[in-house]
């Protein structure tokens, strides 16, 4: 059985502490004692350490070795448009898991409006939810929860292979794109679809339209859908 996996903030001299509800959710919740052995990465490398103290207020860790990272295979950027914060936080915690490496929001024009701005505070729960899944997933480093921006801020991010999930039936698979590239971009809309415009803002912008088939997915469905296909494409 795979060890559990935890983020601390720094790897000091051989030692890491977690202080705080983070403390206090291994001291209450998964029962954590002094001497028990757990995985720690402090969001570069990964350890493996034993507890030297434990307590609600703070867990202390004391580094037993370092252990091997796996080689990453490219970054995958998941551009979604905002759309209800219930689905998705679900789209960012099964995002996580999947392996993306940064969730860029944006707000395209059919976004419900009052959304961009609640998101700001927001962000601190996506960054939650992102640290759970992590060590859930057994992650090695945290995918980053960039600030919610516009449509034509995300359609300039610098991604060298940059992809349009777009219902049309005349656009390409998506696995018919070279999805083993270093870096790959993944442009979601939001639920109530793309407008003609932003369609068009987004091929001048050099994003390519990549289809998941004849269904017309959720939103945060497709997410899901294009960062498997994408990962699949990359074994």
């Amino acid at each position: 059985m795979a060890r559990r996996r935890f983020f601390v903030p720094q790897v000091r001299r051989g030692v890491a502490e977690l202080t705080g509800d983070d403390a206090e959710h291994l001291v209450r919740v998964l029962r954590a004692e002094v001497d028990q052995i757990y995985e720690i990465s402090d969001n570069e490398d990964l350890y493996l350490a034993r507890i030297t103290t434990a307590r609600k207020s703070i867990v202390a860790f004391e580094v037993l070795e370092k252990l091997p990272v796996p080689a990453a295979k490219g970054r995958i950027t998941l551009l979604p448009a905002l759309f209800k914060f219930d689905h998705f936080e679900w789209l960012v915690e099964k995002a996580t898991e999947l392996g993306v490496d940064e969730i860029c929001p944006f707000e395209a024009v059919r976004t419900e409006r009052g959304l961009r701005q609640a998101s700001v505070k927001r962000r601190l729960r996506w960054q939650r939810i992102v640290l759970e899944a992590s060590q859930q997933s057994r992650r090695v480093k945290l995918p980053v929860v960039a600030e919610t921006t516009s449509f034509e801020q995300a359609l300039q991010r610098p991604i060298p292979l940059r992809l349009f999930l777009d219902e049309d039936a005349s656009a390409k698979p998506i696995l018919q794109h070279p999805l083993e590239h270093d870096h790959v971009g993944l442009l979601l809309g939001p639920e109530g679809g793309w407008t003609d415009a932003e369609r068009s803002q987004a091929l001048a912008a050099g994003w390519k339209p990549s289809s998941l088939g004849p269904t017309i997915l959720r939103a945060e469905t497709a997410g899901i859908a294009a960062l498997a296909l994408t990962k699949c494409g990359r074994r």
